[in-house]
């Protein structure tokens, strides 16, 4: 059940506010629809339901708000727009990635497909799928971690009618389930034809909270929608019967050769067009709308009740085709165009029941079957820390942008050796690691930083946590397992690196280039930091700016400005010196380091002593402090 109570956005500069007090329910085993013209403020609801934006009020799903919810993906399913994932990415890794987000098991990903009509696309990229493709997926990522809560906006945008009634049976078998449907249109049909319980939003305020049946006897009245190459003609003579008759009938001249005709009756068009002669492509009865001032009576504002009615089937037209049958493919447009003419008594029409409308039975033998369900997931995985660090790994290999990048890295870092050799007049360390003293950093260590900011800049432009809380979760865990990964890749680069240097040196110089260093443990380390660090400060930096620009940015920044500032920091007169220090730190404690642990830290310290690992651990550590100080920000609001 969800409960919203006093929903109010923030007001915009002096603008009123885009959402104003809403506050409604809906109850599970039923379909809720949020009905509004565009701009009434139905996605800024379900972003402040979703505590996606900042505002006033509060949502309860089941008794509990979003925030209060351990795992809240197994909660509120969510599709707010198209599926937020890699272009490159496939449907299969896709749903994969979020099955390691949420925390259930990958055999999942086969069931949701399966139960979306989607098997033989699962190897598709997302940037390749077509617009009710794309909605097929969003519906599974929805429904994978088995959620009893579906919050959709405007899932049927932009869908075939196909499409849509496949979309609206899957919505309808998950609340017959005892689930709880809540989703936005901008379409009264729709609604009326889909929903159980209508809410009504004009202008970002609540007008109507109504059961379906109340809102298209009150909302939705007949027409006879009619297409004819004498158009003008036959809408001409439909009027001036009326007059004539003293009827109240309206004729709305649509887009082309349409007509729209209020108050008459698919006999009674017929015999006028026939009489004059007037060819007629189409003949229908329709459900037209009324307009969001259409008059409400009071019990319809009232909350939400409990009722246990059956299902309101299509309030759309039945059609009575007289030359041509009328198809879901061509629809008559809602919003009337310029009215052809006018009765002479005109009063208003009495709002009477929706054509169309009736009651959906329970079950019957000849009814329509629902569409399949995903099975529910029986057991639930206990929390894991590896939950976070397989999501990662499924992010990072999901897509060959890392593999790229890594290639690219090996074949510049090579070419850029044998230069270096060829020009002459390189250390031996710099002439393995390809680092010109003209460039700040080397391409290995460029290309970790690069991966690094990769990691979690392509969170924020390709969310796909969003269906967990709607943005990047700016969790410790989440880190942890970037830095690890990042860490691992950032290892692997700076060996293969230096190997594919070394090759390339030995096959075009021969031996002379290729000794071994005497002092090759202390360069390995300053190497295996330098990488490694440079991934750290991608990682950090984009998690804290948003941006894989703003992280390749934080990476070059250090040898660019930190370094110098190191340098001229050092530079200055010292009165004194740590001399001593590794004898001062074995008497830190009373008994020996193990395995010579002293050493290794004394090497450690060296390192940090340098200008660029001062820096760069200076930086490290200024990223590392002002992402904490944000994770807590948000924790308090």
């Amino acid at each position: 059940m969800i409960q919203a109570i006093g929903l109010t956005s923030n007001p915009r500069k002096e603008l009123p506010p885009a959402v104003d007090d809403v506050s409604f329910e809906a109850r599970p085993g039923r379909v809720t629809a949020l009905l509004g013209a565009p701009g009434a403020g139905k996605t800024t609801t379900l972003r402040l339901m979703l505590e996606l934006q900042r505002g006033r009020g509060i949502t309860y799903f089941r008794g509990r708000p979003l925030h209060r919810i351990a795992h809240p993906s197994r909660e509120v399913g969510v599709l707010l727009s198209e599926v937020p994932g890699h272009p490159a990415r496939t449907i299969r890794g896709q749903l994969g990635m979020v099955c390691a987000a949420v925390g259930v098991p990958i055999r999942r990903v086969d069931e949701v497909i399966e139960a979306v009509g989607i098997v033989s696309l699962r190897d598709e990229r997302l940037g390749t799928l077509s617009r009710g493709m794309d909605r097929r997926l969003g519906l599974a990522c929805a429904l994978l971690s088995d959620p009893h809560t579906l919050v959709l906006d405007d899932p049927a945008g932009g869908l075939s009618v196909t499409e849509g009634r496949w979309l609206h049976g899957i919505l309808r078998a998950h609340a017959a389930h005892g689930g709880t449907v809540l989703f936005s249109t901008d379409d009264p049909k729709e609604a009326a034809r889909t929903a159980d319980r209508v809410i009504t939003l004009e202008g970002g305020r609540l007008v109507a909270d109504q059961e379906a049946a109340d809102f298209a006897r009150t909302r939705l009245r007949p027409r006879v929608a009619v297409r004819s190459p004498h158009a003008a003609r036959l809408g001409a003579l439909l009027a001036k019967e009326a007059r004539a008759a003293q009827r109240s009938v309206e004729v709305v001249r649509e887009d082309g050769n349409r007509l729209s005709v209020y108050g008459s009756t698919c006999a009674d068009i017929g015999e006028t067009a026939f009489r004059h002669g007037i060819l007629v492509h189409r003949l229908a009865d329709e459900t037209g709308d009324m307009g969001p001032h259409a008059t409400l009576p009071a019990e319809g504002l009232a909350s939400a009740t409990v009722v246990t009615s059956a299902l309101l089937a299509s309030a759309s037209a039945t059609s009575t085709p007289t030359d041509e049958a009328p198809t879901d493919d061509a629809p008559a447009t809602d919003e009337p165009a310029t009215a052809v003419a006018a009765t002479g008594a005109h009063t208003p029409d009495e709002p009477g029941p929706a054509t169309g409308s009736r009651t959906r039975p329970a079950a019957s033998p000849g009814a329509r079957a629902l569409p399949q369900l995903p099975p529910p997931i029986a057991v639930r995985q206990a929390p894991s820390p590896l939950r976070p660090l397989r999501y990662e790994l499924r992010r990072a290999t999901g897509v060959g942008t890392g593999y790229l990048t890594a290639i690219t890295v090996l074949v510049t870092s090579a070419l850029l050796s044998v230069l270096l050799a060829r020009i002459g007049h390189t250390p031996q360390p710099r002439l393995l690691a390809a680092w010109p003293r003209e460039c700040p950093l080397p391409p290995a260590a460029l290309g970790a930083g690069l991966l690094g900011a990769l990691a979690f800049g392509e969170e924020f432009r390709h969310p796909a946590l969003a269906t967990d809380r709607g943005t990047v979760p700016r969790r410790l865990g989440l880190l942890a397992a970037k830095l690890l990964v990042a860490s691992v890749t950032a290892l692997a680069l700076a060996v293969l690196t230096v190997g594919c240097d070394l090759e390339m040196l030995y096959l075009v110089y021969g031996r002379e280039l290729v000794g071994v260093p005497a002092d090759w443990p202390s360069l390995s380390a300053s190497w295996i930091g330098l990488t490694v660090g440079c991934a750290w400060a991608g990682v950090l930096a984009a998690g804290i700016f948003r941006s894989t620009t703003a992280g390749l940015a934080a990476v070059l920044a250090v040898p660019v400005v930190v370094v110098p500032l190191v340098q001229k920091t050092l530079a200055g007169p010292s009165v004194r010196k740590a001399a001593g220090f590794s004898e001062r730190l074995r008497e830190l404690l009373l008994m020996q380091w193990p395995f010579g642990g002293a050493r290794y830290i004394a090497a450690g310290a060296r390192l940090v002593a340098q200008p660029v690992g001062g820096a760069l651990m200076l930086s490290l550590t200024a990223l590392l402090c002002a992402y904490l100080l944000t994770t807590l920000r948000r924790r308090v609001r």
